[in-house]
């Protein structure tokens, strides 16, 4: 098909260039074109320029840009998954030719909110339904009278969460609500998601992306998608929807016998997976429940183990025993499984326990009990395996920080497992993924792996930077992978670890290389505390206080301060013994303290990795 000059706003030279042009495009470039010039009111100043023999003002994207909406993706996220999902949510969307800027809430200018127009805000919830550190200032000025009113901005959440907390996912709700007070209109439906929140983030995304399609009236480009598909295809994308199938090469138990532990220092090969990590990043494994549980369950309930239920969306199928040992949580009850089994049941029995005015027993019997608990004290009336399985949680990733450098051992990665028991209604258990590797998983066996990129958790490129790493028990996994990347680089700066566990003699994990390190100045000074060797217990704050001074004028010098481990006791004590360090030493109140160290979280100088 020629272009002809006669009715045509091109003139000869033009057309001839056109007709030259055309008949080479391939579909995607065609398509590629038409987006462009797509946008009606921009199409009609093209013409009018092209009419007039003169050169449009600008590119055809920046035209096109210059009338459509800014999207802003906001992020709260304590383990970085809400930060990859708004990066993945951004990149789709910079590739629809779309304004589109992504952010922490931390680092999101508050005042700057009355100039969003599409606000997408991805949250996780921390503890019991307080938003995650790097959210809590957005989230006060949110709530505060400084907020504006918000009546041309429109925008969805996409709230993560844990249905074993009470306050499943409030942080998100919170926004949600909030944004709708001040004038706000939702985009898109706000989706809470659980641990197992591949599906409903996918589903989210999806629904933002076909929002702003129909306002845009944008040409997506599928052909790349295609392409992209079938590159995956032939070198597969190992991630958390599509773990890698790691040898183990080593198990072994880093405590002494008499401990009161067990840490479990494991080895497992990368080759072949094709990926990497740095130090602070953590490795996420999908275990497998204890056989022996899932055989009781099978026998209770009087399944025939080979028999076919689908275990997703997309109806893939498993056998019953497969499902149960690999692909659903049967060792703890929530209570949205127990809503969800008094439906299915049909047990009266159950529907009572269901009855808001006995929360409080609902409580009691969530704690120590798993499923096996569930049907025995409920038996379910006729259901089928594969209707049980539609009431199960998805079996969640466990995270562990990552012990070992990539570029030491570039085809492995290590990580420090403590072996988790707790009491039960039946009999003590053990944590379902520490408990495999601890009695299940041998050197030669395989396990499910990803990585999990920790960008909250990262260490000062600057070799001359001071830090400081407190970390008692397993919590010290990621200063073992950051020394030992400093000792491959051959970096040497001041390097401070308070490390702490129950007893010297049995339980000072890798304790041979951190005196190698300290003898060859990788490490510069460490401070131990045994808090069962003496007659009072001594913990790191107390060695932090000890050393209040010299800790001190290293945070006036710059220090970059890491805290892992338990978030309840230890780094709420640690936060508080930085606190008083500022006090005593630089003469601070209490409030000067709290926002020094605020400060310092914000310059990504305090930073924890806290469970």
């Amino acid at each position: 098909m020629q272009l002809q000059v006669t009715n045509s706003p091109f003139n000869e030279e033009q057309a001839e260039h056109l007709n030259r042009l055309l008949p080479s495009l391939t579909d995607t470039q065609r398509m590629w074109l038409s987006g462009y010039l797509a946008v009606p009111q921009n199409a009609e100043g093209l013409g009018a320029a092209v009419k007039n023999n003169e050169e449009p003002q600008g590119s055809i994207q920046e035209i096109n840009q210059a009338n459509l909406r800014d999207v802003t993706i906001l992020y709260g996220s304590e383990t970085g998954n809400g930060q990859a999902i708004a990066e993945d949510l951004g990149q789709k969307i910079e590739e629809r030719n779309l304004k589109v800027t992504v952010s922490s809430l931390d680092d999101f200018k508050p005042k700057d909110l009355k100039k969003v127009q599409d606000l997408l805000i991805v949250t996780a919830t921390h503890g019991e339904g307080d938003p995650p550190a790097n959210a809590l200032s957005f989230y006060e000025f949110l709530f505060s009278r400084k907020a504006p009113k918000l009546e041309n901005v429109r925008f969805s959440i996409l709230s993560l969460g844990d249905q074993s907390y009470e306050f499943f996912c409030q942080t998100g709700k919170d926004f949600d609500r909030r944004l709708e007070e001040l004038g706000g209109e939702r985009l898109y439906e706000r989706i809470d998601c659980d641990v197992d929140f591949d599906e409903p983030a996918a589903e989210w995304v999806d629904g933002i992306l076909d929002a702003l399609d129909d306002t845009q009236s944008l040409v997506e480009m599928e052909q790349t998608s295609a392409v992209v598909g079938t590159l995956s295809a032939e070198q597969p994308v190992y991630s958390r929807t599509n773990p890698f199938r790691a040898e183990v090469l080593e198990n072994l138990n880093l405590n002494a016998n008499g401990s009161n532990k067990e840490t479990r220092h494991i080895e497992l090969s990368l080759e072949g997976s094709n990926l990497s990590f740095e130090p602070g990043d953590s490795l996420g494994i999908y275990p497998q429940n204890d056989p022996l549980l899932v055989e009781e369950l099978i026998n209770i309930m009087n399944w025939e183990p080979e028999e076919s239920v689908p275990i997703n969306k997309q109806g893939e199928m498993r056998s019953v025993q497969e499902a149960l040992l690999s692909n659903f949580e049967i060792s703890r009850i929530t209570k949205p499984l127990l809503e969800k089994a008094s439906q299915l049941f049909g047990n009266d029995e159950l529907k009572e326990l269901l009855n808001p005015n006995n929360v409080e027993q609902q409580k009691a019997y969530i704690t120590g009990r798993d499923v096996i608990d569930l049907v025995k004290d409920y038996p379910p009336h006729g259901v089928t395996p594969a209707d049980f399985i539609q009431i199960l949680r998805k079996m969640p990733g466990r995270l562990y920080s990552i012990t070992s450098s990539y570029k030491a051992n570039p085809d492995e990665v290590h990580i420090a497992v403590g072996k988790v028991s707790y009491p039960a209604y039946r009999q003590e258990q053990f944590g379902v993924c520490s408990g495999q590797c601890a009695d299940r998983v041998d050197p030669g066996g395989f396990l499910p792996i990803y990585i999990h990129r920790n960008p909250n958790f990262k260490f000062p490129e600057r070799g001359d930077m001071p830090v400081i790493m407190i970390g008692p028990g397993t919590g010290v996994a990621p200063y073992r992978s950051f020394l030992e990347e400093r000792e491959e680089n051959g970096i040497q700066g001041k390097t401070w670890l308070f490390y702490g566990d129950q007893h010297f003699a049995t339980d000072f994990l890798y304790q041979v290389e951190w005196q190698k390190w300290l003898k060859d100045g990788v490490l510069s000074r460490m401070d131990v505390a045994f808090s069962r060797d003496g007659k009072e217990k001594v913990y790191v704050q107390h060695r932090m206080l000890e050393q209040s001074k010299d800790l001190y004028q290293w945070l006036e010098e710059g220090a970059h301060v890491y805290v892992c481990g338990d978030e309840k006791q230890m780094a709420s004590d640690v936060h508080a013994t930085l606190a008083v360090i500022l006090q005593q030493e630089g003469g601070l109140s209490d409030a000067e303290a709290e926002v020094y160290l605020s400060e310092m979280r914000k310059q990504k100088r305090y930073q924890r990795d806290v469970y």
